[in-house]
Formats: structure tokens, sequence, C-alpha cells
């Protein structure tokens, strides 16, 4: 498969994300979630010749996508490493950060990777195809009480222990290892009538993505990962420096919403004599931004995007 920048991801939130870190002409900035490179284009055309960003991704399909810019260095390793890498580049503070935290059209669109249950493919989804377990390695060697766990705390499917059992009589007789045979296990016949799941009705469609998307964050340890990114950038930024992170899902935008309220994924408030809440951060938008009505035409993918924005203090 051909990825160019426009196809591996249109940026969503673009002008409002990069205009929400209030950008220094020449401050040292990071993009954690680089794709197809559409945010960072969009940061470097606002930086001076002094001013730096650094991009993150750990697909190498992304490298593609790399801006050739002196002021440009890109870093092929998961975001949680965020510290590790500024210490190793000899970064000590940084005045910005921009986190998208959505799935890369490109992931879904690519037939081969597994992402997406509209293609019969070899259930991988993992975003480093190098290394840990595959998506058929966890449906496969989980016990059953661990499998339902993940579908109900990432998927929050009701019907998750149902599922599980489906599941595991299913892997007794051959392991699950394509899109078909798990949709088999689940009872969904697939044909050629229904390749591409158009006669599904929408509540199975919908819980399906919620089990595909269980899967991925376990995969990716997307949680975990988000939790050390931002603890992460709430060391690193510098004082007014700005976090702007777009979220997709409840499970990662109630992360985000903690962080910038209480400075921790726990969401846990501490409090100074007076009672007033103690946090790293002052929020620049206390109401969630969304897409425009133009955007979510051209681009209905970010139709459940949010951005949050705040500063450090």
């Amino acid at each position: 498969m051909i990825v160019t920048a426009e196809t591996y991801h249109v940026p969503v939130l673009l002008k409002e994300s990069v205009d929400g870190l209030d950008i220094k002409s020449d401050g040292i900035y990071v993009d954690v979630t680089f794709g197809g490179g559409g945010h960072s284009r969009e940061i470097l055309s606002r930086l001076g010749k002094k001013g730096h960003l650094y991009s993150f991704d750990q697909d190498a399909d992304a490298e593609q996508n790399i801006v050739n810019d002196d002021r440009f260095t890109f870093v092929r390793s998961n975001f949680r490493y965020l510290r590790n890498w500024m210490r190793y580049y000899g970064v000590e503070h940084i005045d910005g950060l921009l986190a998208d935290l959505g799935v890369s059209s490109h992931h879904f669109d690519d037939e081969t990777r597994g992402f997406s249950f509209r293609f019969d493919a070899p259930l991988d989804m993992r975003m480093n195809k190098r290394a840990g377990k595959t998506a058929a390695d966890i449906l496969n060697e989980y016990s059953e009480e661990a499998l339902a766990d993940v579908f109900y705390l990432y998927g929050e499917l009701k019907s998750a222990r149902r599922i599980t059992k489906d599941i595991c009589k299913a892997r007794q007789q051959e392991r699950i290892e394509t899109t078909s045979q798990l949709l088999k296990a689940l009872g969904i016949e697939t044909t050629e009538e229904n390749a591409q799941f158009s006669i599904l009705n929408s509540q199975l469609k919908k819980d399906l993505a919620k089990m595909f998307q269980a899967l991925r964050i376990e995969v990716n340890h997307e949680m975990d990962a988000l939790r050390d990114m931002l603890l992460g950038a709430t060391q690193l930024l510098e004082k007014s420096g700005r976090l702007s992170v777009i979220t997709y899902h409840s499970l990662e935008d109630r992360i985000v919403k903690n962080v910038m309220k209480a400075g921790n994924a726990e969401g846990k408030v501490e409090q100074d004599f007076f009672g007033r809440i103690s946090s790293p951060f002052r929020l620049v938008n206390n109401k969630v931004i969304t897409p425009t009505e133009e955007e979510l035409q051209a681009n209905p993918r970010s139709r459940s995007a949010k951005l949050r924005i705040a500063e450090k203090i």
C-alpha cells in the first residue's frame, strides 16, 4: 500500500489545536503523534529560524511523511518515552506539546493491519509492528476472565462476558488469527455479499467497533502510554507552556481531563490550607472544542474529536 501524507491521515482540528499552543517563533515544541505530518507542518509554518519541533511516531509507515527541515527532528518511538528522548537530545524544557490521540485513517484503511472489521485480515493491530503481542495473541492466550475485562474496561461492552465465552469456545477448535475467524466465533458468517459488512445492523457495527477498540488499546498499552506521556509533558513544560490534546473516546478523554484539572491521571485533587485546588495547569478552554460542521462534512471521522488545552502555571 502506497502511503502519502494525504492518504495517511487528515489532520483533525488542525487550526484550533495549533492555535492552542500559542506558538513562540523561537520555541521548542513536540508533536507526539506525527502520523501524516499535518499538525507538524502547521507548527513548523509558525516557527522562526531558531525554533525546533520534535515529532514522535512508532509506526514505520509514518517515516514516509518525514519533513525535510533543519528545524525538525523525527523520533521513531512510542510517545511514552517522551522524557527519555528529550533528555537524549539535551532538551530540558519545551514550550508546548500537541497530541492527536486518534488512530490514523491509514491504519483503518490498510487491509493488512487488522485495525478494522471491514476487511478480512490478520488480527495484528500493533502500531509498532516490530514488537509486542498481536490482537490474535491476546484473543488466543488470555484467560476468559482477563479477556472479558479487556472488552469491558476498554470497549465498555455490556456483553463482554457473553462475547468472551463465544471466543473461548471457538479457540478450542482452532486458533483465531483473522477477522473472519473472529466474526465466525461470534456467529457472524462472512461472504462475498457482506465482505464490507454493509448489511450488518447499526448496533452490531457499534459493538464490533468497541471490541476492536478494546483489542487495539490492549495491544498497544495505550492508556499506560498516555499516562506516562502526560506525566512527562507536565514535567517538561516551561511556565506558560501549552498542552493541546485531541481525544476520541471517553477513556482517554477522562485521563487528559484529570491531568489538566489535578495534575494526575486519577483526578485526585489536592487543596491548600485555604481550600484552593493545587494543579500545575490552568485550563485555556473550559469547554471542549469540537469540529465545525464544515470539518465534519469533509472528514466524518472527526465527529468524536474533543480538544482540550491547558497552560502550565
